[in-house]
């Protein structure tokens, strides 16, 4: 039996959309309908962003505003230490970090077959990067791939007495 291409998706606003992810793989439709659920559909994105009279920079601000606290809150919750670098780039640091450790979580434990004790080490990892620099770098890497690039910078790294920052 086939993993199933095309997913009601119910959003926040109320709306229900049939996706068609057949384009992703198999594996990650399940996590990628389940983050379209806490999206409202994009005729209601479309039309509150057109309602609203704030310029694209003021909008802009306002979801980076958004992302930065729940990152904020994300980091203190799971005890993630400040970042270090240019204030510009610890801010989007902290934004690239926790999106990609929240994707990792979700890949690697929600989705597969890790522990919370496999989760827990990588964490230890992660909290030992302390380059807002390198967490930009990776904003573009997939969840399950943090586990690939944390062991590279530590073994870039080793050796040196701070390797991450």
């Amino acid at each position: 039996m086939a993993v199933q291409t095309h997913w009601t998706i119910e959003h926040p606003c109320g709306h229900s959309t049939v996706r068609d992810l057949s384009d992703r793989p198999a594996d990650r439709r399940a996590g990628f309908a389940r983050w379209l659920a806490d999206k409202d559909c994009t005729d209601c994105w479309k039309a509150a962003r057109e309602a609203d009279t704030e310029s694209k920079e003021e909008w802009l601000a306002g979801r980076r505003a958004e992302e930065q606290q729940a990152a904020a809150e994300w980091a203190e919750r799971f005890d993630m230490p400040p970042l270090e670098g240019p204030e510009r780039a610890i801010d989007w640091g902290q934004r690239s970090r926790h999106q990609l450790m929240t994707a990792a979580h979700a890949a690697l434990v929600i989705e597969g077959s890790w522990t919370e004790a496999d989760w827990t080490a990588l964490e230890e990892k992660a909290r030992s990067v302390g380059r807002a620099g390198w967490w930009i770098d990776q904003r573009d890497a997939d969840g399950p791939d943090l586990v690939e690039l944390l062991d590279a910078a530590a073994e870039r790294d080793h050796g040196t007495e701070n390797p991450f920052r």
